[in-house]
């Protein structure tokens, strides 16, 4: 181990503490892990990983998998997904969304323009070209990154817009039984 990644390791065990490193370590996963894994990538006992996943569980955020004998964790990824969409309810207009959604179809329609391509697929299998250099090679890979990126913004948005009447609807029914509460 380096002293640089020594320092990183220490900087982390120390801002944080054991609960909140397996936590974030939970919250980023893209595939069912074990507890050991878990355990060792927040550098925290297993009792006390095991202890926060069940904990996670609970709550909600995280869902168990059954893999033969081993108990793997993921995200709930339905929660996740309508986290998202609520947040940019909350968090934006309308408009603001509207305007959003103009500005990534715009900035793909560039990209569709600028590579002759139509989708971030095609762009992607044109990096088997032989004639590129290697600055344009970063910078389709670079382009490609941010197209998929763009189409899962795109469609959170989307999401959101058609969800926002609903959204408001049942905030402005929880105000009015709130109201009637403190009457």
């Amino acid at each position: 181990m380096t002293e640089s990644s020594r320092d990183e390791v220490q900087s982390w065990t120390e801002s944080m503490s054991a609960r909140e490193r397996i936590r974030a370590v939970a919250e980023s996963l893209r595939e069912p892990r074990s507890v050991n894994w878990i355990s060792e990538q927040a550098d925290a006992a297993w009792s006390t990983t095991n202890e926060e996943l069940q904990d996670l569980v609970d709550q909600g955020q995280l869902r168990r998998v059954e893999a033969g004998e081993t108990t793997r964790y993921q995200p709930d990824y339905t929660r996740l997904l309508f986290e998202e969409i609520r947040t940019l309810i909350e968090e934006n207009t309308r408009e603001e969304l509207r305007s959003e959604l103009a500005a990534i179809t715009e900035e793909i329609e560039e990209w569709q323009a600028t590579y002759d391509v139509e989708t971030w697929e095609d762009l992607e299998q044109s990096l088997a070209d032989g004639d590129l250099t290697s600055a344009e090679l970063r910078d389709r890979r670079d382009v490609i990154a941010f197209w998929r990126e763009n189409e899962e913004d795109r469609r959170l948005i989307k999401h959101a817009l058609e969800l926002y009447s609903d959204v408001e609807a049942a905030r402005e029914q929880m105000t009015d039984v709130a109201d009637r509460a403190t009457s």
